[in-house]
């Protein structure tokens, strides 16, 4: 395995984007909608293994004080090799002196623990399902 990091939009498979986040149960849209969330965020990581695309991940920013890390994924025959933990330090270098907000899958946040992230007392969060979203046990 030899991993490549990159950082733009060039002939992205934006279904694969979608696939994978629908397989690893995070939220997941139309590529089109993908491909605006990504073309529209502060930074963006794009792992790929010989040429085949493996990670991603993105995060929004103010490029002040605020930033908040979304859809970080790794292709399930991937994961377990350390691709997960490069593919966030490599988003966090790009947000230094920033405050760094996510919400992880339900079951993911010790993984989040690992990389130095907190447990908000005071998170709160508006989403377009709600029901949804407690349903699948992001919100109380």
């Amino acid at each position: 395995m030899k991993i490549e990091i990159k950082t733009e939009i060039e002939n992205i498979d934006w279904q694969l984007i979608s696939d994978t986040l629908k397989s690893v149960g995070m939220a997941y849209y139309s590529p089109e909608k993908h491909q605006t969330a990504f073309e529209s965020s502060y930074c963006k990581i794009f792992l790929y293994d010989h040429n085949k695309l493996v990670g991603f991940g993105r995060a929004i920013s103010d490029g002040a004080y605020q930033a908040a890390i979304y859809d970080c994924a790794v292709l399930e025959e991937y994961q377990g090799k350390g691709l997960g933990k490069l593919l966030v330090q490599e988003i966090l270098k790009r947000l230094q002196n920033l405050n760094v907000i996510l919400y992880a899958a339900p079951g993911k946040e010790s993984f989040y623990a690992k990389q130095g992230f907190k447990k908000m007392k005071t998170g709160m969060a508006f989403f377009v399902n709600q029901d949804s979203m407690s349903a699948r046990g992001f919100t109380e």
